[in-house]
């Protein structure tokens, strides 16, 4: 009898672990610090911050990035820039000597451990920019490990392939003792400096099992925040909690150029919602260092629409980035390889910024990742022109419409589950929304609501 019942025991079990296997599990394994919930990130360039480009002059500033609703100030490479085969004067931040040194041009180790205290204080985080796929011709590691870097089919060091990159060489993550060496210089300025994170440059270029491996090893001291410069979402399976949305910012940039329409963006955002899970957190941008230097300044990529742009990538999902200067409505492409100041005024970007980051922090439904709410398409009758949605946490409603075209346009939104009663993002004004009532918003005008 008692062999029978371990025998039927053991049946079951079976059973219970065939079935387990085909149970859904979670894609992103990865744990986003709490801090990132509704983040704010903000790219700070030291050299073109501040007249002094320093990290001293530029910590002055963090009250007022915060006072903006920044949350996590992503810097610019810290580190000594390579001699051999510069590029300028002053060369290119991305072409690094020595991983674990900090640039003279910037201050000292105890500059930079200063900036991230007063970042602190204000309970803001700093992520490091790192670049692991390349060095300096000249690193300091040459000398004692020549084996650490790639070499072309005639044995000589080499540039990323078909890039104009002359001022570096690739390294070759075959070797599993510099893939330590990357690793511990990671942990290094998240254990010795207080470092929160990384921006990893061209992310892809690197072996996804290495950036798991060194997550893996920084989660070990605390929580920190990974943004890779790369849009493919097998990255936030155990290693980068955000990633580039290129496609959300090539889809605006063609919109706002008269190449597309509102209907433009339904390819993107269903692709998002189908193929990407919501908690990888997707980084919308209107311009960063890479736009700005090399393709287009904010105005030159959107023209009369920034502002509704902006509008979308802090409202929509994803995690938004503000590059600096633009809160100063910059209008200059900036230098890469040599100092080029920024030139810092009042504008009406500024207070766009600030309440955006407001309201994203003040509504649940727009959280990153899956602590917001997916995008609703709410239909309207002049879908064209017209891009409208709906998010939704709990009792929490966000209703956006923007005109996305040159023109004013009178429209009805037709979905009756946006009725009832929101409060106006522009002045707090209240009010009350029936499927049919005919609304005007003007070129590239946009109007958002909320309601708890």
């Amino acid at each position: 009898m008692f062999k029978k019942l371990a025998l039927f025991a053991i049946i079951i079990a079976t059973n219970v672990a065939c079935n387990n296997v085909y149970e859904p599990k979670p894609y992103v394994q990865v744990q986003h610090p709490e801090w990132s919930k509704d983040a704010v990130l903000y790219e700070l360039n030291t050299r073109h911050f501040t007249k002094e480009g320093t990290f001293a002059a530029a910590q002055v500033q963090i009250p007022r990035l915060k006072a903006m609703g920044v949350d996590v100030i992503w810097l610019m490479p810290i580190h000594p820039i390579g001699v051999k085969n510069r590029k300028g004067s002053l060369g290119s931040p991305y072409s690094v000597q020595d991983f674990r040194a900090v640039n003279p041009e910037f201050g000292t180790l105890a500059d930079l451990k200063s900036f991230v205290d007063a970042a602190h204080a204000q309970n803001m985080h700093v992520i490091l920019d790192l670049v692991a796929n390349h060095t300096a011709w000249d690193n300091v590691m040459m000398a004692q490990h020549p084996d650490w870097w790639e070499k072309d089919h005639n044995g000589n060091y080499h540039p990323t392939p078909w890039w104009d990159w002359s001022d570096i060489i690739d390294l070759d993550y075959s070797k599993s003792d510099l893939r330590k060496y990357m690793t511990d210089s990671m942990t290094y300025w998240v254990r010795e400096v207080g470092i929160d994170g990384y921006r990893a440059d061209v992310a892809g270029y690197v072996p996804t099992d290495f950036w798991e491996e060194a997550r893996a090893q920084m989660d070990k001291i605390r929580p920190v925040f990974m943004l890779g410069e790369w849009q493919d979402r097998s990255l936030h399976a155990k290693a980068f909690d955000a990633t580039y949305a290129w496609d959300w910012y090539n889809t605006m940039h063609e919109l706002a150029q008269g190449k597309g329409n509102a209907t433009s963006l339904y390819g993107f955002y269903s692709g998002n919602e189908s193929a990407w899970p919501l908690d990888a957190m997707r980084m919308m941008f209107t311009e960063n260092h890479d736009k700005n230097a090399w393709e287009a300044t904010q105005y030159e990529a959107f023209g009369d629409a920034l502002p509704a742009a902006i509008a979308l990538s802090f409202i929509g999902e994803g995690i938004p980035l503000i590059h600096n200067g633009q809160e100063a409505c910059n209008t200059k492409r900036l230098a890469f390889f040599e100092k080029d100041e920024i030139i810092w005024k009042d504008c009406d970007l500024a207070p766009l910024f600030t309440k955006l980051a407001a309201f994203k922090t003040a509504n649940p439904a727009l959280h990153n990742g899956a602590w917001g709410a997916r995008m609703i398409k709410i239909e309207n009758d002049k879908p064209e022109q017209i891009f409208s949605f709906l998010r939704m946490k709990g009792n929490n409603k966000v209703v956006a419409v923007f005109n996305f075209s040159r023109s004013p346009v009178s429209f009805k939104m037709t979905d009756a589950f946006v009725n009832g009663k929101y409060k106006d993002f522009e002045n707090g004004d209240e009010v009350e929304f029936r499927a049919d009532d005919t609304h005007t918003l003007a070129p590239w005008a946009f109007k958002i609501y909320s309601a708890s």
